[in-house]
């Protein structure tokens, strides 16, 4: 078993940053991969960023390249995303997640097991 605790999240304004961070516990020696993933009203909820546990590989949705940033401590078994120049268009709620399952890639929801609570940030305008 894998528990996920997101943190972080907020109000802000357009173009201002935001950190979120999420903390692993159990068993996360068996997890390849985490990503973040996030949910507006009325949408469903849509890949944002991912990285590989032990190599570093990431990737990212187009809608936030050059935006976000993320990143894991291997350490505090804690995964991160850094958000800068933020748009009204991000405002969801931001679910961290965990693999226990290897895969090509790791962009779809249906490749994760484990989710966070969710996290909310809105972006005003």
């Amino acid at each position: 078993q894998v528990q996920l605790v997101e943190s972080g999240g907020g109000l802000v304004q357009a173009g201002d940053s935001l950190s979120l961070s999420c903390v692993a516990s159990g068993r996360t020696f068996s997890m390849p991969a985490m990503g973040w993933f996030r949910q507006a009203p009325g949408k469903e909820r849509e890949f944002v960023a991912g990285i590989s546990w032990s190599g570093g590989r990431t990737s990212y949705a187009d809608s936030v390249k050059g935006r976000f940033t993320i990143s894991r401590v291997n350490a505090k078994n804690t995964m991160y995303l850094q958000m800068n120049s933020l748009k009204p268009v991000d405002t969801a709620v931001y679910y961290c997640a965990a693999t226990t399952f290897y895969y090509p890639t790791y962009t779809s929801e249906s490749r994760y097991n484990y989710w966070g609570q969710g996290t909310q940030v809105t972006v005003s305008s």
